[in-house]
C-alpha cells in the first residue's frame, strides 16, 4: 500500500469526480501549451517541506502537460540567516538589501550555490529535469549599479551597494534548456562591465525575463493572498491605473513595492497577465493555472 495515498485529502473523492476535476484542467493546457510561465519562487512555498514538495510537483506536471516552466527564486531569509553566521546583519533601505562586497560573497553562495541546488534537487525528485543558472550563465543578465532615488526626496540617492539594475538579458541560454525539455532554475546574480557580481531583487528578475522570454504567464508567490486593499480584503484583478492610485496612497508599500513595479513593467511589455499568489496555499500554481478559480490578484496593463 502506497503510504502517501493513505494520507492522502483526496482520497475521498469518487473516480468520477476525479476525472471530471482532471478534464476541467483541458481547456487551459489547450490554450498554454507551448507557452512559457515565469515562476518567482520565494517566501513559505520556500521554506515549508510540504509547500515545497508541492511546488516541484506543479512545475513538473506543467513540464509534462506541454508548458515551459521558467523558475526564478528569492533566498531572502536563507541569506540573513548566513549572514547572522558570520556576525552580520542585514540592513534594508526602501526594501532593498544594502550590499556590500562581503555581504555579495554570501549572496553568491547562498542563492547560486545553496538555494538553487535545493531547488534543481526538489524538481528532479519530482520527475523532472531541471537546471541551475546564475545571470553569468551564458552571459544571461548584464546589470549595471542600482542608482536609488530617495522616495521623499528626489535628488537624494541612496548607495547599497553591489545591488544591480538590469541592463539586459540574454535569454538564449533558457530557451535552448527549454527546447531541450530542462526546468531552468535561475539565481537572481548579474554581472557588471568589469565583470563584477550584482545582487538583483528576484521580482525584477523574474519580470524582466518574462518581457524577453514573451511569457504567457509572470506568476510571483508571496506570503500573502495577493494584493490586499486598506481594510484587508483581496484585490482580484487590477489595471496598471488603479496601481498608480494605491501606490498613490500608500496602499502599496514596503516590499510590494519592487513585486508591483516589476509586474506592471511586465504587463505593459507584452506578458498577457501576470500573478501575485499565495505561496502558501497548497498547489497554488496548479490551481491558479488550470483551473478558473482565482487564488490571488491578476495585473492587466489597462
Amino acid at each position: 500500500m502506497n503510504p502517501v495515498a493513505a494520507s492522502s485529502p483526496v482520497d475521498h473523492i469518487q473516480p468520477r469526480d476525479k476525472a471530471e476535476i482532471l478534464a476541467q484542467a483541458l481547456p487551459y493546457i489547450r490554450r498554454f501549451h507551448g507557452k512559457t510561465l515565469v515562476i518567482k519562487y520565494g517566501g513559505n512555498a520556500m521554506t515549508d517541506p510540504a509547500l515545497q514538495q508541492d511546488f516541484a510537483e506543479d512545475v513538473v506536471l506543467l513540464k509534462l502537460v506541454g508548458l515551459n516552466p521558467v523558475v526564478v527564486h528569492g533566498g531572502g531569509p536563507q541569506i540573513d540567516e548566513a549572514l547572522a553566521k558570520i556576525g552580520k546583519k542585514g540592513t534594508f533601505i526602501q526594501g532593498m538589501r544594502v550590499t556590500d562586497e562581503e555581504t555579495m560573497e554570501v549572496v553568491e553562495w547562498v542563492l547560486g550555490g545553496e538555494v538553487q541546488q535545493d531547488i534543481v534537487g526538489l524538481i528532479n525528485h519530482a520527475g523532472g529535469k531541471a537546471v541551475g543558472l546564475t545571470g553569468r550563465d551564458g552571459g544571461m543578465i548584464r546589470a549595471r549599479k542600482l542608482k536609488m532615488v530617495d522616495k521623499d526626496d528626489p535628488s537624494k540617492e541612496h548607495d547599497v551597494g553591489q545591488v544591480g539594475d538590469i541592463e539586459s538579458i540574454d535569454p538564449s541560454v533558457v530557451r535552448a534548456l527549454q527546447d531541450d525539455q530542462f526546468i531552468p532554475v535561475i539565481s537572481p546574480i548579474g554581472f557588471g562591465a568589469h565583470n563584477e557580481s550584482y545582487n538583483i531583487n528576484a521580482d525584477l528578475v523574474a519580470s524582466k525575463l518574462a518581457e524577453v522570454l514573451k511569457a504567457e504567464k509572470l506568476l510571483l508567490l508571496t506570503n500573502t493572498p495577493g494584493v490586499l486593499d486598506k481594510a484587508g480584503n483581496l484585490l482580484t484583478d487590477l489595471t496598471a491605473r488603479r496601481i498608480d492610485e494605491l501606490f498613490a496612497d500608500g496602499t502599496i508599500s514596503g516590499g510590494m513595492l519592487p513585486k508591483i513595479a516589476g509586474a506592471l513593467d511586465a504587463a505593459r511589455s507584452g506578458v498577457n497577465a501576470v500573478h501575485i499568489i499565495d505561496g502558501r496555499v497548497p498547489h497554488a500554481l496548479l490551481l491558479e493555472i488550470l483551473t478558473d478559480q482565482a487564488y490571488g490578484t491578476m495585473i492587466r496593463s489597462h
